[in-house]
């Protein structure tokens, strides 16, 4: 049995809705910004239950013109987790200021214990990561900013659709940020992302830097960027979002169906799964264990045909560019650094049938019982 872990040639098999929304576009000639853009920010706004949304080219822009709308820059230091992909930390660096990288808890979230351990008198705000589409303790993180008077921006770029009690993921911050990479639960084909805010003031700016300042054609009331959504992929978003709740209901299931499949095996000490939380709702854009004898499984499960990925073999801290532009406490990272030898991302996509889903434990079962 063959089992991908790339699942879009699946997703986007039958492209006709999009190509007739397309042909829409084209003869409308509206190609920069306009109707099919304003009607996505729109309508994520809703599904979010935020006032506003304001797209972007990236999941990274949106990421930068967060950090840089709150006047974030040089000599601020920001917290962040150092098990993430290099864009939470680069889009610091990129405005100029210092990530302050602190380790995961055994969630493979920001260890939100040691956060205070790292507040300085330049710390201006937090970032936490939704990572693999779990959330982390934001009522936590919220309270620290609140009581430290820091800012909250979140990366919830895998976190697009879910909820903390019902909230949403990306509505805790004071502006948060979303990918629609292709392998995020909300994706289009290419790239793509948003932020999201309640504030009407940082509404107004981030809407005109990312058109470069523009109030109109002919004027600018400051100088920006072009950091705008393309309006093909708002359509391809759009028709994305309706589909969106069907999409994360078949990953959770496939999620608790790997759960259950593997449980014996977290009993035996040989498989370590992050710990579910039951008000929290989780896109299972990744689905991550710590396996014993990672690498040797890896291969077990390619010479079975099963696709899989490690997210990552290397946290932030130990990038070479992380000695440059952050800040971190070599002794104090002991989860990243166990959980990077352990890590496995193994497929959990929509597409994935019952059988598959066995195939994928009994496969992982089957090596575990020959090394015994």
């Amino acid at each position: 049995m063959k089992i991908k872990y790339n699942y879009l040639p699946e997703e986007f098999c039958n492209t006709e809705e999009i190509f007739y929304k397309w042909r829409e576009l084209i003869k409308s000639s509206d190609y920069t910004l306009g109707k099919y853009v304003y009607d996505f920010e729109r309508k994520f706004a809703n599904y979010s239950g935020v006032k506003h949304c304001i797209s972007t080219n990236n999941g990274t822009d949106a990421l930068i013109l967060a950090l840089k709308c709150l006047n974030i820059g040089v000599g601020d230091e920001v917290i962040t987790v150092t098990n993430s992909f290099y864009a939470t930390a680069g889009a610091i660096v990129a405005v100029g200021a210092t990530p302050v990288l602190i380790d995961t808890d055994n969630r493979f979230q920001i260890n939100v214990e040691k956060i205070k351990k790292h507040l300085s008198s330049k710390t201006k705000a937090i970032l936490p990561v939704h990572w693999a589409g779990a959330s982390p303790d934001m009522a936590n993180i919220r309270k620290i900013c609140n009581d430290e008077n820091l800012l909250l921006i979140e990366d919830a770029c895998m976190g697009i659709g879910a909820t903390i009690s019902g909230q949403s993921a990306g509505t805790f911050g004071d502006i948060s940020a979303f990918s629609m990479h292709p392998l995020k639960s909300l994706n289009v084909m290419g790239d793509g992302g948003m932020i999201t805010t309640n504030n009407d003031e940082y509404a107004f700016w981030m809407s005109k830097y990312r058109n470069h300042g523009m109030v109109n054609r002919d004027s600018i009331e400051f100088w920006g960027v072009n950091m705008r959504l393309q309006p093909l992929q708002a359509i391809v978003a759009s028709i994305g979002l309706d589909k969106l709740e069907d999409v994360l209901k078949k990953r959770r299931s496939n999620a608790k169906q790997l759960d259950d499949a593997l449980s014996n095996l977290t009993v035996s000490g040989h498989v370590e799964l992050p710990r579910r939380i039951d008000n929290h709702k989780e896109t299972c854009a990744l689905y991550l264990g710590l396996f014993k004898n990672r690498d040797q499984l890896r291969l077990f499960l390619e010479e079975k045909g099963i696709e899989t990925k490690i997210h990552y073999p290397k946290p932030l801290h130990k990038q070479k560019a992380a000695n440059k532009n952050c800040k971190f406490d070599k002794k104090d990272m002991v989860n990243s650094e166990y959980q990077a030898n352990r890590l496995l991302t193994i497929p959990v996509h929509q597409f994935l049938s019952q059988r598959e889903i066995k195939y994928i434990s009994d496969t992982i079962t089957m090596f575990y019982d020959k090394k015994n």
